[in-house]
């Protein structure tokens, strides 16, 4: 806690996303650290640089630590931002950083992905959160935020607590806009209604984007029978959405400028792709229920032919 009684907040994983919302946080009146690797040297001299509508939030993290490290004491937040890829453990990443009363965060993309976490720090809070935010990392501790920035919170698995509210609270201190759910796994559904769809595909596209998608002959069906697909699995799940929100998501992407998704751009820049958190983890619950989900199955399938194609595996 800092002298003001701001949280101590340590971010796991401060690329654009960790980057962004540390420099609200720290807006904010907190202790705002960090946990590097490449950007490790060019952070610790010059800080998180960060263009934004929303003006200044550059800042100099209070502490930036390598992996490896320990801190003098474990943080009140964890906010733990990295990409949920294989080979990537995210429970031994924050171990050696968490404490008896340290608050677990992800700000992470994908389904199904809180429960390892949650087994693992069975005793500390967690709290899980969807980002809905254009920013994007240019450089070595270089951020460029466009558009956006609210989050959708809430206690995993379900529910509100005081937990929640603080974070929440201090969030919207730092001028960001907070929606607090009684059920993020459900709103985890909703986020992959369009990411499930349009991310494979425009890696299997070849960085292809929404504009792309939607005018090709076929494209705008097979986006709506994929969210079909989708649909089923959630309700499948306890998790039942409107029909309406097919034509809601459609409309809204045809309203956007033509849009590289991050999949796309981590596919075209040779980074690993969530592909297991976005399309591999709904197609593993669709089996547990004994739903066929032929188009998700299908993109998932030739994502996995293409990877082993191009030595990504």
């Amino acid at each position: 806690m800092t002298m003001t009684g701001k949280p101590d907040v340590l971010i796991v994983g401060a690329g654009a996303i960790g980057g962004f919302y540390g420099a609200i946080l720290k807006k904010a009146g907190c202790t705002v650290s960090t946990v590097l690797r490449s950007d490790y040297e060019v952070v610790r001299e010059q800080g998180i640089r960060i263009t934004s509508p929303l003006g200044e939030l550059s800042f100099q993290p209070d502490h930036v630590y390598r992996e490896g490290d320990l801190p003098d004491e474990a943080p009140d937040f964890l906010v733990l931002c990295v990409k949920v890829l294989p080979g990537v453990d995210r429970v031994s990443l924050v171990a050696p950083w968490m404490g008896e009363k340290t608050r677990l965060v992800l700000i992470e993309n994908g389904l199904d992905i809180e429960r390892e976490l949650a087994d693992a720090f069975p005793d500390n809070p967690l709290i899980s959160c969807l980002a809905f935010v254009a920013a994007s990392r240019t450089d070595a501790g270089v951020i460029e935020h466009k558009a956006y920035g609210k989050l959708v919170m809430g206690r995993y698995p379900d529910g509100i607590d005081e937990n929640c509210q603080q974070l929440s609270q201090l969030f919207t201190e730092g001028g960001i806009n907070i929606d607090l759910t009684e059920q993020v796994v459900g709103e985890r559904w909703r986020k992959c209604l369009w990411n499930t769809p349009f991310n494979p595909l425009s890696v299997i596209a070849n960085g292809a984007d929404t504009r792309t998608i939607l005018e090709t002959e076929g494209g705008e069906e097979l986006i709506r029978a994929m969210m079909r697909e989708v649909m089923s699995v959630a309700a499948a799940e306890g998790y039942p959405m409107d029909e309406s929100l097919i034509d809601q998501n459609i409309k809204g992407t045809w309203k956007m400028p033509a849009y590289k998704n991050s999949m796309a751009l981590d596919y075209l820049n040779d980074r690993p792709i969530e592909r297991e958190a976005v399309l591999g983890n709904v197609v593993s619950i669709a089996r547990r229920h004994g739903i066929s989900v032929p188009h998700l199955n299908t993109v998932l399938v030739t994502l996995k032919m293409r990877a082993a194609l191009e030595g990504r595996e």
